[in-house]
């Protein structure tokens, strides 16, 4: 087990920035004027980050936000009725791989590509990481002891957490990567005995999760981002995380439309949300997939979701973890 918040916010120095755009693109990007930005990254976060280019660069970002799955729905709809208003397109990693085999991104190449953790990357260069999340155990130090937080994914098992754990609806990628990193058999036998045993509460949203942790209805959290549980610690909230080992981490990605109506503009934001926008990020307790500021879980090893894995075997997968999740809230 590793505890505190402590061990994902590196205190790694942040340099001001990573590349030197071309200036040509500036220029050029500067004289369209405005791009269309598609995203599920948290509204106020949004807001921070728009602001820092637009200051940087004079070019107004258009922000529509909605989550991954209705941007991805959203981008379908235009695809076919052949309207192409979106210029870059920043959503959890699954959705992006799915919009990406729908035609809709295009594969790019750029030098700011070679400073991201490889092991996030997908080969067909897509999209790319924006930004990296873990899963980790929130409790509601009211509710919950540190001593008594369990060591390991077996310790759940015991009575002592009947009726306090709670999951998000959709986390399959959580228990998929489980069931990849202990081994199919062992983790699904493991998950199914805290489930038959102990039960756990499913909310839909990690919003919701966390703000139950905070509030002590969901004493223990097991599938709570980083990121959501850290910044309610640092507004005050009576709540600390932990992680269990293994750590299953997944990225937010970004991608530029096939046709979009600003390339220049959509490019130079690309390259500036795998750079300069990173420390903005760090900032916000999110964790950056830049290698000079990646971040580990000392005593954890993070196993990130392969969002490019044959949709038959994620989609077992997915609904493996439907039925266990429905098993366990009744």
């Amino acid at each position: 087990m590793v505890r505190f918040a402590a061990a994902l916010v590196a205190a790694a120095t942040i340099p001001a920035a990573f590349a030197q755009t071309p200036a040509k693109l500036v220029e050029a990007a500067k004289k369209e004027g405005s791009l269309t930005f598609y995203t599920s990254i948290a509204e106020k976060d949004g807001v921070v980050i728009a602001a820092d280019f637009e200051k940087r660069y004079g070019i107004k970002v258009n922000i529509w936000r909605a989550s991954s799955v209705k941007v991805l729905q959203r981008l379908t709809a235009e695809k076919q009725a052949n309207r192409w208003d979106v210029d870059v397109v920043d959503v959890s990693s699954p959705e992006m791989e799915a919009i990406f085999k729908e035609g809709i991104l295009r594969p790019v190449n750029s030098p700011v590509q070679a400073g991201l953790l490889p092991e996030t990357v997908p080969a067909h260069h897509g999209w790319m990481p924006q930004f990296l999340s873990v899963f980790v155990q929130a409790y509601n130090t009211n509710a919950v002891k540190r001593s008594e937080l369990p060591k390991s994914y077996d310790d759940l098992v015991d009575p002592r957490w009947k009726g306090k754990l709670g999951v998000e609806a959709n986390d399959s990628e959580w228990y998929c990567g489980l069931l990849k990193a202990l081994g199919p058999e062992k983790g699904a036998k493991l998950l199914g005995d805290i489930v038959e045993r102990n039960g756990w509460s499913v909310r839909s949203g990690h919003t919701l999760l966390t703000n139950l942790v905070v509030s002590g209805e969901v004493p223990l959290g097991l599938t709570v981002y980083s990121y959501m549980i850290e910044q309610a610690k640092q507004k005050g909230a009576p709540v600390d995380w932990f992680a269990i080992d293994p750590v299953i981490g997944r990225s937010n990605g970004i991608g530029i439309s096939k046709k979009p109506p600003h390339p220049d503009a959509a490019m130079l934001f690309y390259e500036y949300m795998l750079t300069d926008a990173q420390p903005l990020m760090v900032k916000m307790n999110y964790l950056s997939p830049v290698k000079k500021l990646a971040t580990t879980i000392p005593g954890a090893t993070i196993h990130y979701v392969d969002a490019t894995a044959d949709r038959a075997e994620v989609d077992r997968c997915e609904n493996a973890y439907n039925a266990l999740a429905k098993r366990g809230a009744k």
